[in-house]
């Protein structure tokens, strides 16, 4: 049993991009089931903004904390999983890390404007296609197939962007329908009873 835990532990905390994800989706989740319960409906734009907060407070905030950790605190493990070797880099993407969750946290809470939630999304996105790209070029210049590198962490680099602003968009576009329906009539709801 222990070695069980263990191993679900490794994958949990090896591929915590998608963890996070996968637990911002949950509690998104239950945060539009409370939100339904308490006003009796939901909207396309609730769907959205719980899952762009959801998503900007594990995927960003949460995630970018623990990569700040891993990069300072575990630097050396950390670079033998990517398959480099340590350099005084590794603090510098820690502390562009420490940035990212700060801005990742301070755009979670509901109600900030979409720009603070654009900028809490735009600096990350650029780091992880920049990284990805840096990947690529050591997967097929040095044949680097490590965890770190080759895994689950490059693919997550290109999609979690794409997927931030995916709940962006939906989040604006929602947001402004509504804005402009309520002067005419009710807004539908999103989820039948």
């Amino acid at each position: 049993m222990e070695t069980v835990i263990a191993n679900v532990i490794t994958l949990v905390l090896s591929n915590f991009t998608v963890t996070l994800f996968v637990l911002g989706l949950l509690t998104a989740g239950i945060g539009m089931l409370r939100l339904r319960a308490r006003r009796g409906r939901l909207t396309a734009a609730d769907v959205w903004a719980k899952l762009l907060d959801h998503f900007l407070l594990l995927s960003v905030g949460v995630s970018y904390l623990y990569n700040f950790v891993m990069h300072s605190v575990f630097g050396d493990f950390t670079a033998k999983v990517i398959g480099w070797d340590q350099s005084p880099f590794q603090l510098e993407v820690a502390f562009a890390s420490l940035g990212f969750a700060a801005v990742g946290f301070l755009a979670f809470p509901a109600g900030r404007p979409w720009l603070v939630k654009l900028a809490a999304l735009l600096g990350p996105a650029l780091f992880l296609w920049g990284a990805a790209a840096g990947h690529i070029y050591q997967i097929v210049t040095t044949g680097n197939q490590a965890e770190g590198n080759a895994g689950s962490i490059l693919y997550t680099d290109i999609l979690l962007p794409v997927i931030g602003f995916v709940f962006l968009w939906g989040f604006v576009l929602t947001s402004r329908r509504e804005a402009e329906g309520s002067d005419r009539e009710a807004v539908p709801d999103v989820v039948e009873a």
